[in-house]
Formats: C-alpha cells, sequence, structure tokens
C-alpha cells in the first residue's frame, strides 16, 4: 500500500466525514431527502436509552440501505468458534503455544481464523473469544460483520487494510484496531501473508480505563486514537456477505458493496492505535507494579474492577525500581491471563515463549518467571536498565477460557510447558538471611 490515509483523532468522539462534499446533512439526521439520492440509515451499537458516556450509535448515508439484501443461509464456520465452547476443554494446567504455521494456503482474513479459547456466553453478550489469524489472500469479493462482539485485531506479521463501512485503516505491527459490532469490513494484505491475534469482546464495548491517582495524563491518550474518513465503494457486481451472529456464520450474495457509505458521523464505527505512543508508567522506588498499570482498553463488567477483559502491552520501557526483583514476581491470580508477543522478548521468559506464540494461565494458576529469568534477575547489578525492541500484551478476563480441541491438541502447544519452572529448586537455609543463593 503506498497511498497514505487520513484519518480523525480522538477516542469515542462525535465523528463526521463526508467522501463528496454535501452529502452529510447539517442540522437533522434523516431529512425528507438525503443529498445525491442516498439512504440514511442508523447503526445503533447500544440500546437506545443507555447513558450518554457509553452510548454509541452513527448515522450512515449510503448508496443501498443495509435492507436491501437477499436470504441469509448457514455456511461452514471451520474452526471459528464461540462461547460456550460445549466441546471445549478447561484445562487447569498452564498452556503455551509456538507459533502456528500456515494452516491453510490461499486463505483470506476469515478462513485463515482459528478460535484459541473462550468464556461467557455469546448470547447474553458477556465473555471474549481468543482467535488467530493467517491469511494469504485478501478478501476482494466478500465482507463479514461480526454481530455477536467487536473485535480487536492485534498484527503480529505483515500489514493490512481495513476496508469498512466508515473507511479504510492500514493497521500493521506494532498497531491495534478494534472494529464495532455489526461493522461491515473486508481485509487485504500489504503484502504476501498477514498474521495476528483477535480478541472477540461479546460484553461492554472497550473504553479507556479510568486513571485515578495517575491523574489526567498517562497510559493510552484519547486524541491518539485514529478513526476512517468516509471512502465508499460503488460496484454492482455479485459479492459474498458473511455475518456471525449466535455464533454461526451465514452468507448471502448482494449484487452490491456493502461498504457504500459516502458520508457518516457518530460514535460506533472502527478505530486503530499506535502502541508506540503508549505513555507508560512504572515505578520509580521498589516493587513491580501489577500490569493493571499497562491497561490501553477495558470492557467492563457488572462488578467494579473486574473486568469482563482487558488489554494491556508491555512495551520498551526503563527498569529503575531499587532492592526488586524486577521482572514479573510468581503470583496466582483471580484474573485469567492470555498472553501474546508480537516482537522481541518478554521480561518473565528466557525462552519458549516467541513471537506469534502465545500463553495461558487460567484463573488461579501458579505462573511467574522461568529459571533463567530468576537466576539472572536475582543477582543482577540494579542499575537503570532499558527494556527495549520488545511488545508482548495480554488479555485478561474475569471468566476461566476454556480452550478448543483443536488448539489443546494442536501439535504446536508445547508439551513441555511445565519444565520452564523445574530447575527451580530448594535454596532455603535458616541460618542464612540471604538464603543458599543458588536456585539450583
Amino acid at each position: 500500500m503506498t497511498d497514505r490515509l487520513e484519518y480523525q483523532r480522538g477516542f469515542g468522539n462525535e465523528h463526521h466525514s463526508e467522501a463528496i462534499a454535501g452529502a452529510l446533512p447539517w442540522g437533522q439526521n434523516s431529512p425528507q431527502r438525503a443529498p445525491y439520492g442516498l439512504y440514511a440509515e442508523q447503526l445503533s451499537g447500544t440500546a437506545f436509552t443507555e447513558p450518554r458516556e457509553i452510548n454509541r450509535r452513527s448515522w450512515t448515508y449510503r448508496i443501498n440501505p443495509s435492507a436491501r439484501h437477499p436470504r441469509f443461509e448457514r455456511v461452514d464456520n471451520r474452526y471459528f468458534r464461540s462461547a460456550p465452547l460445549v466441546d471445549g476443554i478447561l484445562d487447569v494446567n498452564r498452556l503455551r503455544w509456538n507459533p502456528f504455521d500456515t494452516p491453510w494456503p490461499e486463505a483470506d482474513f476469515i478462513d485463515s481464523m482459528y478460535t484459541v479459547a473462550a468464556n461467557g456466553n455469546v448470547l447474553e453478550r458477556n465473555g471474549i473469544a481468543v482467535h488467530m489469524y493467517h491469511a494469504t489472500t485478501s478478501m476482494t469479493e466478500r465482507y463479514f460483520a461480526d454481530l455477536d462482539g467487536e473485535l480487536l485485531v492485534v498484527p503480529q506479521t505483515g500489514g493490512i487494510r481495513l476496508h469498512t463501512e466508515f473507511g479504510l485503516l492500514d493497521v500493521v505491527p506494532g498497531e491495534i484496531a478494534v472494529i464495532g459490532r455489526g461493522v461491515k469490513f473486508r481485509v487485504s494484505l500489504h503484502g504476501e501473508s498477514a498474521g495476528g491475534y483477535v480478541c472477540e469482546n461479546y460484553g461492554a464495548y472497550f473504553a479507556l480505563p479510568e486513571l485515578g491517582p495517575i491523574g489526567s495524563n498517562g497510559l493510552a491518550h484519547a486524541r491518539d486514537f485514529s478513526y476512517p474518513v468516509a471512502a465508499y465503494e460503488d460496484r454492482s457486481d455479485t459479492v459474498q456477505v458473511i455475518q456471525k451472529f449466535g455464533g454461526q456464520l451465514w452468507a448471502a450474495e448482494y449484487g452490491h458493496s456493502p461498504l457504500d457509505v459516502v458520508a457518516w458521523h457518530g460514535t460506533h464505527s472502527a478505530y486503530k492505535y499506535d502502541t508506540g505512543r503508549f505513555n507508560t508508567m512504572g515505578t520509580v522506588g521498589w516493587d513491580h507494579p501489577d500490569p493493571s498499570i499497562f491497561t490501553v482498553l477495558t470492557s467492563p463488567s457488572e462488578r467494579p474492577g473486574q473486568a469482563n477483559v482487558d488489554f494491556a502491552i508491555f512495551p520498551p520501557r526503563w527498569n529503575v525500581a531499587e532492592h526488586t526483583f524486577r521482572p514479573p514476581h510468581f503470583h496466582r491470580n483471580i484474573m485469567t491471563e492470555f498472553m501474546g508477543l508480537v516482537r522481541g522478548q518478554h521480561d518473565s521468559k528466557a525462552e519458549g515463549f516467541v513471537p506469534g506464540g502465545a500463553s495461558l494461565h487460567n484463573m488461579w494458576g501458579a505462573h511467574g518467571p522461568d529459571f533463567e529469568t530468576f537466576t539472572t534477575a536475582s543477582n543482577a547489578e540494579l542499575a537503570p536498565q532499558k527494556f527495549d525492541g520488545s511488545l508482548a500484551f495480554m488479555f485478561e478476563t474475569r471468566l476461566p477460557l476454556v480452550t478448543t480441541d483443536f488448539a489443546h491438541s494442536a501439535q504446536h502447544r508445547q508439551p513441555d510447558y511445565d519444565s520452564s519452572w523445574s530447575g527451580l529448586q530448594r535454596q532455603f537455609d535458616p541460618r542464612t538471611p540471604e538464603g543458599t543463593g543458588d536456585p539450583r
């Protein structure tokens, strides 16, 4: 992709855009006749009467009304699954996967998607699903809309262009994109292939976390989120539109592109964010901070403090804590952690956790640094250190994640993940406050 896209800035703002001057009505959402013979149509991402601060809706002015389509018929889900996973596996053990080599040649974004795990219930708008994709072809005559949840896309290899109802988004590794529930789109590739991670959020929409004692600055700034400008498709050939509804895929053939929005305004759309703009917070005294300090977006639940899912990143940053074990410490959580790695190395794992791989530590699962990391960090000289060249992330969710049989039995799942901690032997010595100093 050589053309440089323009964007609108600001998270959750009332955005507006028109591809043709005068196509966007002002002062009235649905005039008797919309400009240029367009159809006025509202897309409501929330109930009409939800509070203003969380209400999501957009008005679109399009060539064809969305209602103009034939009957949808069920199509094969392949490995794209939803919660509850009735045939899934709830495993108390810690799980880790190597990168998945291209599983299906000539597969686009949707066909290459496979589900790793899920929780909650898609019909109750509660929980999440974690998927991975490895596309080798662009979607040129196929379109998709997820009616079950919004999609948070984390590219790991290869850039993609999201052609959405509201315009275009170019997203490359190091950036993330969120596609609103029910928004139609297609995905084209910048190169020969593209792979990464997807969090399908059934629950409350992702929002910026409250900053609390941090104050008004820090973490992700609203102004650094980018929204598309109107860029419509006007085509009259036959295309396939796939919708995910109730965990199943449904398809219909249209005689026009569903991305025919000439103008729009509102708050329900798609957006992207460059993680390089994240203003990392950390300790300047002692102790390792909780990972919540790295939250980019959160989907809250009805229980304060226990998110349906948090999206946290671990970008390049300075470690300056004194008298402190600096990597993530040994811990057990009520929350479930799914981790992925875009590039570099995670600071609690010396080997085995590689870019394109993943790990799952279900709630209460004991985990922490492996033997090599613990040994190095316990004896390191605590000078200021820049942890650079890495980008790990975490989907942290309040419910246990049930893995699909496909992911649990996959050849790229590491059967010996527990061995990461097998070298950590007793070093307790009641005669010496410092212990033996040797973890072997």
